[in-house]
């Protein structure tokens, strides 16, 4: 270590005086004075530091300052009254990544199918100290569910231990799973206990009174002390939904040392009186403890966290969460969705809810927010309430990068950031954020806590809340809560394995725009290959987003990168000009007179002011000479009042930009027939145009595949046999893509995809069939059309599966590159009740 003398009090300093007087002489000289002592020192101390320091992990230096109150020119540890951290720059382990291997659908623990309607959830996550099982709330179900993961890439359900009332957190010490429980009967009358369960027997051997509605459970790294949150949450109905709403939250501390769990004895520490806002109502809602005994606690209402020492039971600090300035986010929901990076806000309330420490220095926050806060990143603060980093906004750039943002929670709090972990994974040291509404967990190194670079992103099951590092095991585990088997999604366990492997997500992600944003992108529904590229296909979103686009896919990057972005344009009219005009301006769009008509008022929702249109384009194809064929899905069913006819299925052709140059519609007795489910996908080959109906019409027992002559400029259709419904769940089964293969024998073959709507344990069918239309003559009429026969390429389940996620239900863009690699891309929905995931299946040349 070095000592630099930084500085030195002077001596005595004085200046001699000269008297002067009336007509008398000069008195002699007085004696000099003795010098002065000399001055104390302030001195500055760096230490090196080497590789695996506990605050900088790839080493770097130590910089301690005082004054040298002694003399002796050394710097001792009672003289320190300063010291901060310049770290080595992290090297990111590239070689090693987190990928996940399996997701456990906690409904299995009820079906080991999951056949069952039942709401389930899996919330806060633990595990034993062997890190072999797994412990979880399921507040719907009032209990903790047990999973074995001694191989965690299958993991198996052991069971659940019933509860008197709702879990919300759990955490473990030895053999014991000390569980949060709220037993209160509303929001005045507060009470809860944390029941301490065998976890081998999975029996329950005490119960604790804590006096109040629990929330984050927490045990200290020696096992002297666990800690309960006391939330006592405000009644968001009540009034504005503001505090102060008595009773205030507390801290519990249970002293754990016995090993008989009956001896264990609380002590409650108060927090009313210390938060800026609503002192009164304290609302404490995550606890972490580090190695010195010292809790964090956020208090998100209040935009506040305290520091309590367990060993004495006292509030060591406190201070406010601050707040944060935000530029280039999106703030507003509009509907339809659009994904514009053009706003900020500024003094945005941090209003965190998890925490997490890194080392007895450092500790991060998720910002979730919740009253009037929320700042759509994470924060690290270090132990005197300073901010030494804040991530701004960019883990909304890069859900948006990735596919994941939900726009519907833009004029709220964006991906919205609610858990937080860290672990130290052999030499490397992580941080994991938990995104509550982009599914996703944003994965940090953190070497130097004042510098985290990104490292991954991972995907999740909906809604993911509970983070758990388990690096004994070189595993990583997420809950996500949502659960809903008619939206398609189930909760569910997800398990990652750290190890030497390529990052296997994203397989989708987007550029920059000229001002340096991501380029937004979501619900892709249709995929086609490029005419002269291998590497280079175009995909299309739907209607959920208001301003449609062709996508430019650049499929030899890994991830494949979205690298330029065409807007549909409706610049010359030609759309402008197709509907009837309305007979009853005034009518709703389900009135009789309306309902199973395409007016001009429905028109007029489908063009934007800036002549942009928003069609809900299900299929893509390279047109013969330049451009694009898209295939827009009419909304509505004739007949069916509730779901009145607000669009055709228009067939739309458009230059190599993106203006429209032609939009067909199909014959006035097809359209007559309509029914919602209509075009998805679009092919052109030998002159002709090929679209694939989703679903049979008209009562027919097959679907359609119309045909297009496009020098005739007129319809005929082949039919095509769709499979029998196969799922546990019922439903149906559709088209959902069409591609051309190649020449056949005198005509031609195609690749469709052919899906259920359903999805996770519930999904049956995903698969590739190819058919040939040497030798069929369409006809006019659909009911004397001849069909065609099909042949499986291949079943897309093992394949969907293969990620280690749940099967997604919306398989619906399918391309041939130019060397005949196959692709498979999935529709996320908007991450509208979706977990975000996109998929991008990359096959050989499977053709063959």
């Amino acid at each position: 270590m070095t000592d630099i003398k930084a500085g030195r009090l002077a001596a005595t300093i004085f200046l001699p005086l000269a008297l002067v007087a009336c007509d008398g002489d000069d008195g002699d000289a007085g004696v000099a004075g003795a010098s002065g002592a000399d001055g104390t020192s302030d001195l500055i101390q760096q230490t090196t530091l080497l590789s695996g320091d506990e605050q900088c992990f790839d080493g770097g230096t130590r910089i301690d300052s005082g004054t040298d109150s002694n003399a002796n020119n050394v710097l001792d540890a009672s003289e320190i009254t300063a010291t901060s951290f310049l770290c080595n720059a992290p090297a990111i382990n590239a070689a090693q990544n987190f990928n996940r291997i399996a997701t456990f659908p906690v409904c299995e623990l009820l079906q080991s199918n999951c056949d069952i309607d039942t709401a389930t959830a899996a919330e806060i996550v633990s595990a034993s100290t062997d890190g072999q099982t797994l412990i979880y709330t399921d507040s719907p179900r009032t209990v903790v569910g047990f999973i074995d993961i001694s191989n965690p890439a299958s993991p198996s359900g052991l069971g659940v231990t019933a509860l008197a009332g709702e879990p919300t957190s759990v955490a473990v010490n030895d053999a014991f799973a000390l569980v949060g429980v709220n037993t209160s009967t509303d929001f005045i009358n507060v009470s809860g206990t944390l029941d301490v369960i065998n976890i081998s027997t999975r029996s329950s051997v005490h119960s604790i009174d804590v006096g109040g509605q629990p929330d984050s459970v927490a045990v200290s790294p020696d096992g002297n002390f666990a800690v309960v949150v006391i939330e006592n949450e405000r009644d968001e109905d009540l009034g504005n939904g503001e505090p102060p709403q008595a009773p205030a939250g507390s801290l519990v501390i249970v002293d754990i040392q016995d090993a008989d769990p009956t001896n264990w004895t609380t002590n409650t520490v108060d927090l009313t009186g210390i938060a800026n806002r609503f002192p009164s109502d304290p609302e404490p809602e995550f606890v972490d403890i580090n190695n010195d005994n010292i809790a964090v606690v956020t208090m998100q209402e209040n935009n506040h966290i305290v520091l309590v020492d367990l060993n004495t039971a006292t509030i060591s600090k406190h201070f406010s969460a601050g707040s944060v300035d935000l530029t280039n986010i999106d703030a507003t929901e509009e509907e339809p969705a659009l994904i514009s990076l053009t706003e900020s806000q500024n003094g945005v309330l941090r209003e965190p809810d998890g925490v997490t420490w890194i080392n007895t220095s450092f500790f991060a926050t998720a910002d979730e927010g919740d009253l009037d806060g929320g700042s759509r990143g994470f924060t690290i603060f270090n132990t005197d309430g300073e901010v030494v980093y804040n991530s701004g906004n960019l883990l909304d750039h890069l859900a948006v990068r990735y596919g994941h943002y939900p726009d519907a929670r833009s004029g709220n709090k964006g991906n919205e950031p609610e858990n937080i972990e860290f672990g130290v994974f052999g030499n490397d040291r992580y941080l994991f954020v938990n995104s509550e509404r982009s599914s996703l967990v944003f994965v940090f190194d953190i070497a130097d806590p004042q510098n985290p670079l990104l490292k991954q992103t991972l995907p999740t099951a909906l809604g993911p809340e509970g983070a758990l590092a388990i690096p004994a095991r070189n595993l990583l585990v997420t809950a996500s809560e949502e659960d809903s088997r008619d939206d398609k999604f189930r909760g569910g366990i997800n398990l990652y394995n750290y190890s030497y492997s390529e990052a296997a997500y994203p397989e989708i992600a987007s550029g920059d725009r000229i001002d340096g944003t991501p380029i937004p992108w979501s619900a892709l529904s249709g995929l086609a290959a490029d005419a002269s590229s291998s590497d280079i296909a175009y995909v299309v979103e739907d209607s959920f987003y208001q301003r449609n686009r062709i996508l430019t896919l650049d499929l030899g990057k890994v991830p494949a990168r979205i690298s330029n972005e065409i807007h549909v344009k409706d610049s010359n009219d030609v759309l402008a000009a197709i509907a009837t005009a309305t007979a009853n301006p005034g009518a709703a769009e389900d009135d009789a007179s309306r309902a199973d008509v395409f007016d001009d008022l429905d028109l007029a929702q489908l063009i934007n002011a800036d002549k942009t249109v928003n069609l809900d384009f299900e299929g893509i194809a390279t047109a013969t000479g330049g451009g694009f064929w898209l295939a827009s899905e009419g909304a509505g069913t004739v007949g069916e009042a509730g779901r009145p006819v607000n669009s055709l299925n228009f067939l739309v052709k458009t230059d190599d930009d993106g203006v429209i140059t032609k939009v067909v519609t199909l014959p006035a007795s097809i359209n007559s027939q309509q029914v919602r489910f209509g075009f998805e996908g679009v092919a052109e080959h030998g002159g002709f145009v090929y679209v694939a109906f989703q679903r049979q019409w008209n009562g027919e027992a097959d679907a359609r595949i119309g045909v297009y002559d496009i020098a005739l400029d007129s319809w005929s259709f082949l039919k095509y046999p769709l499979e029998a419904p196969a799922s546990q769940n019922g439903g149906w089964v559709g088209l959902s893509e069409i591609s051309v293969i190649g020449d056949g024998l005198g005509g031609g073959e195609f690749m469709v995809i052919e899906r259920d709507n359903q999805a996770g344990p519930d999904a049956a069918i995903k698969r590739l069939y190819k058919f040939d239309v040497t030798g069929l003559l369409p006809n006019t009429d659909p009911a004397l059309a001849p069909s065609v026969s099909k042949v499986l390429v291949r079943d897309l389940l093992g394949d969907l599966a293969d990620s280690g996620g749940l099967v997604t239900e919306k398989i619906e863009g399918a391309a041939i590159a130019r060397d005949g690699k196959v692709y498979v891309v999935n529709d996320n929905d908007g991450v509208d009740n979706h977990s975000g995931e996109t998929r991008l299946l990359r096959f050989g040349t499977i053709l063959n």
